[in-house]
């Protein structure tokens, strides 16, 4: 995406800004297919394994620190000998990496070693140094000499190399000589492999988590000082590459940026266990990713569903960012990384105001552009189903795909399609490109005015939303327009929905003139919807909760028909108590 800015206005906002979808739509290209498949047959070859051969280390420098808490059920159920992830459970007795049963997501919690984290955090080191040498054992017997995918993909290897130094107590209290030899001889041998396959991940945390492996592992084993100057410059280019100006990463998941965050907090904590300065552009990248972060926390300070992430909670929120160091206050407007965040009183209002990522930049990326979500202190009003990317196993596929779609998210829906189509394999194809956004700022509040193409090719209208925050918090106007961007022939009236998804905490009682609805809130705050120009109706829905569950839920659902001349809706949330 590139943005054009077009004219200033008050608060620093470029108004008519456009930001736009580049780099094509329909994921990767034949060559870069070709190349990712040239490179995996590179890992097989016998000469990619002659070049990991050397020398490895009798002992690190130092130990790092991983600042982070891991999931107490988790780690329990480690404590229990099962690992467990997302819904799946494997029994660590019968766990076999040779041959896998797990679903992507549990093989990388595994080959990745995340678990060690989560172990750390339930128990002492005397306990859970057992149960962290048998993982590590069964995966050193099936890995530690064979470089294949997933366990040697670049960005796992450098997830790997961060768990294994941060908790090497763990995996290194054995009095096994040919055990620990094995371990550090793993260890040495990822660092050579991420030497040369470090920027073939894609753009994003993945990339910035290989680079910090890279680095980490200059800082850790002896004789790294050349690993970690040719590494700081790798990171300084990945960053570069992975993150927009605001501090915004380029797969725009909150869920990945949060992951980007804690990858430098814990980079910068190697940098001070061997007693050197992390480089200023890691300082500076970290205080720019905690500011964009904050922008999409709701008054309970948890994240938002965006991008197929699923709301993490506030106390986690304020556990990485506390031990990130960074003070910081949450950006309003994020116009590269697309959030829009407006605020007044209790009341916290994001808009998603940007087209969606590239195919290639983030896997599972979802049809949002223009939704919205809502909340008035800690408790949630409006939300989008979110999750798609964190729901369990327990999901049928269909229904997680279709937490990707439009129809997901609180915005409007035209002629029942997604503003950006999502193909059979997952990849976003053809939809939004063009994103024009104004925003404005006064005494009476903030308004911002967006409007996207996704409709334009397929049905020829353009989809224009705005919506407006009081001053003092307690009113949200909006309006909802399709505007005729071409003169082609219609044979029938387009019809529409316009979706507000409900936290399911929310309590809804319809008025008798069933174009309205009271919505109470745990807190008794009572919230009044109203709207013009459409049918209400009051639909079931679903949420999916911080730990990937589905939870039952209501949407308020605004439907009709855009005639050829285009059509427009206005809708009203207003706390009157």
């Amino acid at each position: 995406m590139n943005d054009q800015p077009i004219d200033s206005g008050a608060d620093g906002v470029e108004q008519g800004k456009r930001l736009i979808r580049t780099g094509g739509e329909r994921g990767l290209s034949l060559a870069e297919r070709l190349s990712e498949h040239f490179q995996r047959l590179a890992w097989r070859s016998p000469l990619h394994n002659m070049r990991l051969k050397g020398r490895h280390p009798l002992k690190l420098i130092a130990v790092g620190e991983d600042p982070f808490f891991g999931d107490v059920e988790r780690g329990n159920a480690l404590l229990d000998g099962a690992v467990c992830f997302r819904g799946e459970q494997r029994s660590i007795a019968s766990l076999d990496f040779a041959r896998p049963d797990w679903s992507v997501a549990m093989g990388e919690y595994l080959h990745g070693f995340g678990w060690l984290r989560d172990l750390s955090s339930v128990t002492t080191r005397v306990t859970a140094a057992p149960i962290a040498e048998a993982l590590m054992q069964r995966w050193l017997s099936a890995h530690g000499d064979k470089v294949s995918e997933p366990a040697w993909r670049a960005d796992l290897v450098g997830r790997r190399i961060l768990a294994w130094t941060a908790h090497a107590p763990l995996i290194l209290s054995a009095n096994d000589l040919v055990y620990r030899s094995s371990v550090l001889h793993a260890l040495a041998k990822g660092a050579r492999h991420l030497d040369r396959a470090a920027d073939r991940v894609a753009p994003g945390p993945g990339r910035i988590a290989a680079w910090c492996g890279v680095l980490v592992a200059g800082l850790m084993i002896p004789g790294g000082d050349p690993r970690r100057s040719f590494g700081e410059t790798g990171l300084k280019r990945a960053l570069e590459q992975s993150m927009f100006d605001d501090g915004g990463t380029v797969g725009r998941s909150p869920w990945g940026q949060l992951d980007a965050v804690q990858l430098l907090a814990i980079l910068s904590n190697a940098y001070e266990a061997r007693r050197l300065e992390p480089p200023a552009f890691v300082a500076s990248a970290l205080n720019r990713m905690v500011t964009a972060l904050l922008g999409v926390c709701h008054g309970d300070k948890g994240l938002g569903s965006w991008q197929g992430c699923a709301p993490v909670s506030g106390a986690m929120i304020e556990q990485v960012v506390e031990a990130t160091g960074v003070r910081t206050r949450p950006l309003k407007q994020a116009r590269e990384w697309g959030y829009q965040r407006l605020n007044a009183g209790s009341t916290v209002l994001i808009i998603d105001a940007a087209p969606p990522p590239l195919a290639r930049l983030a896997a599972g990326g979802c049809a949002s552009t223009l939704a919205f979500e809502l909340s008035d202190g800690p408790h949630r009003i409006v939300v989008n189903c979110g999750g798609a990317n964190m729901a369990t196993a327990s999901l049928p596929n269909a229904l997680t795909e279709g937490l990707r779609t439009t129809a997901a998210h609180s915005t409007l829906v035209l002629a029942d399609s997604n503003s950006t189509a999502i193909h059979p394999d997952g990849s976003l194809g053809r939809g939004v490109v063009e994103v024009e956004l104004a925003r404005t700022e006064s005494e009476n509040g903030s308004r911002v005015e967006a409007s996207h193409d996704g409709y334009v090719r397929r049905l020829g209208f353009t989809h224009r939303r705005l919506i407006a925050l009081g001053g003092d918090g307690r009113d949200v106007r909006g309006e909802d327009m399709l505007l005729p961007a071409d003169k082609r022939k219609r044979k029938a009236n387009t019809p529409f929905a316009i979706r507000f998804h409900l936290a399911p905490q929310v309590e809804i009682s319809p008025t008798a003139d069933g174009q309205a609805a009271i919505l109470r809130l745990p807190s008794g705050h009572l919230w009044q919807f109203r709207c013009k120009g459409g049918s209400l109706a009051f639909e079931d829905s679903i949420w999916i909760d911080g730990a990937g569950k589905p939870m039952a839920t209501k949407q308020l659902v605004i439907t009709g028909e855009s005639l050829a001349g285009g059509a427009n809706v206005s809708w009203l949330f207003h706390r009157a108590k």
